[in-house]
């Protein structure tokens, strides 16, 4: 399945039972939600996914899982980030195998990779496989940030087609834009970017809230690419106060949190992450409930049938 990288792309969490394992009855119901919300595709096992506590065996069943929920009508996008090449090879190949259509790919975890050897590790990895790539440009929480002129090491490459921009300058969606045109499609990687970024070019976004919040997320989305930014903006404004759990730490305990009130999720997050306790989950509560009041159904609705 070619991608389209344009519209809506969940980071979909991964559900945990109390026992410690997959919870898949209730995985499939969020991935259901979001395809009924009008998604363009799934990612599976990124960082909100809690990738690094998810074993080789589980993200395969979360695959399956996906592959049976999407049933051809968007692709399922998983990601690899390991510090080791060989393994990240090895991924690809599984992740091909099980029959996902796309990889989104980290640089090197854990080592902090040189340009030269960040360049070479994408080039490895993206000629190991056919299939479509999407980069994920994260410098403030993972330490590389992929240059401009990394990326012009690396537009040879057809199968890496796209990038997840999360350096949080909005600036470089036109960087991009100037320097390739079109070579590579521009995903927002930073919710409490997202208004911003749509209106500078960009073709869609990797979202976290969206796994809580579907319709918004998708509302936005559609209202910006029909140039209705006013509406897209009445519903930012709503959001933002929710989106900036995306930007912390414990991004993954919040988002889970919200799914709860949203009845799309549990808060079981697998240890070393706890959840939330304290005043810090008494003030989150308030948040999620503060915007349940005052959900903008009507406008969201409109957007939705754009």
């Amino acid at each position: 399945m070619a991608i389209e990288w344009k519209g809506v792309f969940p980071a979909v969490t991964t559900k945990f039972n109390e026992k410690d394992e997959l919870d898949l009855p209730l995985f499939e119901k969020n991935l259901t939600a979001q395809l009924s919300a009008g998604v363009a595709g799934i990612i599976i096992g990124g960082s909100l996914g809690e990738s690094s506590t998810v074993s080789v065996e589980e993200l395969s069943k979360l695959v399956e899982s996906g592959l049976k929920v999407a049933a051809g009508k968007v692709p399922i996008i998983v990601n690899i980030a390991t510090g080791s090449t060989k393994e990240a090879v090895t991924l690809a190949g599984n992740i091909k195998t099980w029959g996902a259509q796309g990889i989104m790919l980290l640089p090197p975890m854990r080592y902090k990779s040189t340009d030269n050897e960040t360049v070479q590790f994408f080039r490895t990895v993206a000629e190991s496989t056919d299939l479509p790539i999407l980069l994920y440009n994260n410098p403030v929480d993972y330490k590389t940030e992929i240059t401009l002129d990394m990326f012009e090491q690396l537009q040879d490459i057809p199968n890496i087609q796209a990038v997840k921009e999360s350096t949080r300058d909005v600036s470089n969606v036109i960087r991009m834009r100037n320097h390739f045109g079109e070579r590579f499609a521009i995903l927002c990687g930073v919710d409490t970017l997202t208004f911003e970024e749509l209106s500078s070019g960009a073709d869609g976004l990797v979202a976290g809230l969206v796994c809580a919040f579907p319709r918004e997320t998708v509302a936005i989305y559609k209202f910006i690419k029909n140039n209705q930014h006013d509406k897209a903006l009445a519903i930012y404004r709503w959001f933002m106060p929710l989106l900036e759990f995306d930007i912390t730490p414990q991004l993954v305990q919040y988002i889970k949190l919200a799914e709860v009130y949203t009845d799309l999720g549990s808060e079981i997050v697998r240890a070393p992450r706890l959840q939330l306790s304290g005043t810090q989950r008494t003030e989150a509560i308030q948040i999620i409930e503060t915007a349940l009041r005052n959900r903008p159904l009507t406008l969201v609705e409109e957007g939705l049938a754009l």
